[in-house]
């Protein structure tokens, strides 16, 4: 889809929200262009319809700059080995490219808006509406560790609920939504 560019000053909070800020925008963009598709957001970084990968969010920095690079599969997706990927078309939906970069870019000057004014506690509410529900079964793939959705730390890192109840901050990773486990299989 595209880049822009954050250029961070004094006062902002920590940059470590621009995945949040940057999903947020990208929820509100197919909610405004495809409302009746099922979008959740997938910590940190992906956007799911229907449970499969439709985009994806790339945060570099250079300096006091941040580049927020977004994929959208509009009309085609990517076959990777290691996942399923989906497009817009693939559920019947046509968005012209130009139409969604132009809504994605106003609900990015809108979400950058809150997090610099009304901060990150703001986003982290926003992107939870937008996510799949609490209690959603995840594994952290390097650390092969299994446990449930529990929301957002207020700096906008993942809660991990172990088994046991303990509550695991994860900063970092790749998170993947497990299926649930049909009976008799």
């Amino acid at each position: 889809m595209g880049s822009t560019v954050v250029h961070l000053t004094a006062g902002d909070p920590s940059p470590a929200g621009l995945s949040l800020v940057a999903g947020v925008a990208l929820a509100k963009a197919v909610e405004t262009l495809a409302p009746g598709v099922d979008a959740k957001l997938k910590w940190p970084n992906d956007l799911l319809i229907e449970g499969v990968k439709c985009t994806g969010i790339l945060l570099e920095r250079a300096g006091n700059s941040i580049v927020i690079g977004i994929g959208v599969n509009l009309v085609s997706a990517p076959e990777l080995p290691d996942r399923p990927t989906v497009c817009f078309a693939d559920k019947g939906v046509v968005i012209e490219r130009d139409r969604f970069a132009d809504v994605l870019a106003v609900a990015l000057t809108d979400a950058l808006w809150t997090w610099r004014h009304e901060g990150i506690d703001r986003i982290t509410a926003a992107w939870t509406a937008k996510a799949h529900p609490i209690g959603t079964a995840l594994r952290v793939s390097e650390q092969g560790i299994d446990g449930t959705f529990d929301g957002l730390a207020p700096d906008g890192a993942l809660r991990l609920r172990r088994d046991g109840g303990e509550v695991m901050l994860i900063h970092a990773g790749d998170v993947e939504l497990q299926r649930p486990v049909e009976e008799g299989s």
